[in-house]
């Protein structure tokens, strides 16, 4: 049985990780990510329409205005030989001020309540993936890199959030102004009309062409991005060993490659989108000739005025400049589609089973209560396999007392900690039972199960906070006298003593830990949860020889009257265990106490004295 290996779950395939499409793949779904967009939109939909209408209004309010210059014009041009009305003229300037006045109030009420709806839409978004997060099954973390999940929490909900605040707006905007502007051109002139707007088709033909090619690249920009954000959080977190191995030249290709992908995918999609802004200005300024040349003609034989091409330049400008919106609103709108599949790919990942618990009589979940439980726990022909092809462990069965002290042992790769992992409920198993006191662990909510048990595990892990925090993590109501007890158990207590700021030291940059005192905060943690079942998975093994056998002393102190399982290589760390099951490709092929096993002369004792050998 080859145990399941995880590498800071970084492992990645061919392409990047598994799960992600490769660089250059077309979106599976961009529509429905979209729609989905639209859908979860869907709490915000009055402040949105109240923001929709305000711009309506602005531009409405501002394509009035064209029209009342129109009217100056023809009061200026009319009173040049009998005289200019003033007073005609600066009631229409006055009502000008006027709308443009209000039209500036609601764009700015717009944008608040766009930016503020952007906002809470992402911060829902957030919300929604950390719980999702913690409804994953492990098997997901395996086959993901961390930087390409933390890429999904970051860069694609900035993105989705930016890219609406910012396509919102513009969006109806441009929609808006395109419609009215094209209805007050006919109203004003129907020849004029018809010849910008003939002229403008082919800036949408260009713009959906480009966006059509454009979009596949948009997703590779945002894939490659978490295909890098993966290799850096990966490679900084194993610096010591890239340099150890002078592993230095191999990373930095590695991540040139990685980088030009990202950069070859981001120039083209940013090109094609960028693109489009150009190409609609330059179909605006000719819309803009095309009128005026137009207009000029029907001038010369009196079919319109003066005025009528004054307001005219000002109508098409307002024609031509929202499409020069819509290609920069298009650009934003694929990479908020980009963005958007990724993060509902993660929301709509397989979660762990629905927890299907007891109930009492009067109808509550069944929870088992740390400091009444016996202890007693077994394993009834438990068959599991990662891949449900490829069984692992195939037959284990075996009856663990109250507070026993169980040892596991064996090989790498043997199946230590996929045992541990199934104990947990980390993984379903395939078949056979696990129970905890006779009942299914099936049937226990999997929070009441990681209430009765207390971790130390080989990889120490440590947050930025004090070391208070780090001790009595999930703990309440630990005191000071507490804390010391449980310290000078595990021998940091001269350590704890020369902090600058004893238990309230934050441990961070400022504070250097060994490997070694990481482990032993973890211990102190595990002895400060107080649960009443254990599991120690190589606790010592980042301990110097003399350390050990002082923290050898806090575990058998810790471990008393508890049931406990203990994982280990140092095989001489494990002589006073209850039980020892040896473990080989997944079935338990030996069991016995320490000195039962030496005298069977088994695998076990070779394992045993294989260890004294190498050390001579």
């Amino acid at each position: 049985m080859a145990e399941k290996i995880n590498m800071g779950n970084n492992r990645r395939g061919p392409g990047g990780p598994r799960g992600m499409m490769r660089p250059g793949e077309k979106s599976k779904d961009l529509k429905g990510a979209l729609n989905k967009l639209l859908k979860y939109m869907g709490i915000y939909k009055w402040p949105m329409m109240i923001a929709a209408a305000f711009a309506m209004i602005g531009v409405i309010l501002n394509l009035i205005g064209p029209d009342k210059l129109k009217d100056i014009t023809k009061l200026i041009t009319d009173g040049l030989f009998t005289g200019i009305d003033v007073d005609g003229v600066m009631k229409i300037i006055r009502f000008l001020i006027t709308i443009y006045i209000i039209g500036a109030v609601l764009t700015y009420c717009q944008s608040f309540i766009t930016s503020t709806v952007s906002q809470r839409f992402t911060q829902k978004l957030r919300s929604e993936i950390s719980r999702k997060i913690n409804r994953l099954p492990l098997k997901y973390f395996d086959s993901h890199s961390v930087g390409d999940v933390l890429s999904r929490v970051t860069n694609d909900i900035d993105t989705v959030g930016q890219g609406m605040n910012q396509s919102f707006t513009s969006l109806v905007t441009a929609l808006v102004q395109i419609i009215g502007s094209l209805f007050m051109m006919y109203k004003t002139n129907w020849i004029l009309a018809t010849a910008g707007v003939f002229t403008s088709i082919l800036g949408f033909v260009i713009m959906f062409a480009l966006m059509g090619k454009s979009q596949k690249y948009f997703v590779a920009q945002q894939l490659q991005l978490g295909n890098l954000n993966g290799n850096i959080e990966e490679v900084y977190s194993g610096h010591l060993v890239v340099k150890a191995y002078n592993g230095e030249k191999k990373a930095r290709a590695e991540f040139e490659k990685l980088n030009d992908a990202l950069y070859n995918s981001a120039w083209k999609s940013q090109f094609l989108g960028g693109i489009m802004m150009p190409i609609m200005g330059f179909i605006g300024n000719l819309a803009y000739v095309v009128v005026c040349v137009t207009g000029a003609a029907l001038a010369i034989k009196g079919i319109i005025g003066f005025e009528t091409i004054v307001a005219f330049m000002m109508y098409i400008r307002f024609f031509t400049q929202p499409l020069q919106t819509l290609g920069q609103a298009g650009s934003s709108v694929q990479s908020v589609g980009a963005a958007a599949e990724r993060v509902f790919e993660f929301l709509g990942e397989e979660e762990m089973a629905i927890d299907e618990p007891e109930k009492n009589s009067d109808g509550t979940v069944f929870t088992l209560e740390g400091g009444k439980i016996n202890g007693n726990i077994d394993f009834e022909h438990v068959k599991f396999g990662y891949d449900p092809e490829k069984i692992i462990i195939h037959d284990f069965t075996h009856h663990v007392k109250p507070g026993q002290k169980i040892a596991i042992v064996g090989p790498t790769g043997a199946g230590k900690t996929t045992l541990v992992n199934l104990l947990m409920r980390f993984y379903e198993i395939n078949a056979g039972k696990i129970s905890i006191d006779g009942h299914d662990i099936k049937h226990l909510t999997r929070e009441n199960i990681h209430s009765l048990f207390g971790m130390v595990l080989q990889d120490t892990w440590l947050f930025e906070g004090t070391l208070r925090d780090n001790i009595v993590y999930g703990k309440e109501g630990v005191t000071d006298e507490r804390l010391d007890e449980v310290c000078a158990e595990c021998g940091i207590s001269d350590w704890v003593s020369g902090l600058p700021n004893g238990y309230d030291t934050v441990l961070g940059d400022n504070v250097s830990l060994s490997t070694g005192q990481k482990q032993l905060v973890t211990i102190a943690r595990a002895m400060v949860e107080n649960a009443p079942l254990l599991i120690l998975d190589e606790a010592t093994s980042s301990v110097d020889t003399r350390t050990e056998l002082q923290v050898q002393k806090a575990m058998d102190k810790l471990t008393n009257g508890r049931t406990s399982f203990v994982i280990a290589h140092r095989l001489s760390t494990i002589k006073n265990a209850d039980c020892i099951l040896v473990l080989k490709d997944g079935d338990i092929i030996e069991s016995g106490s320490h000195d039962e096993l030496i005298e069977k002369r088994g695998f076990y004792a070779d394992l045993y004295n294989s260890q004294f050998e190498q050390v001579e």
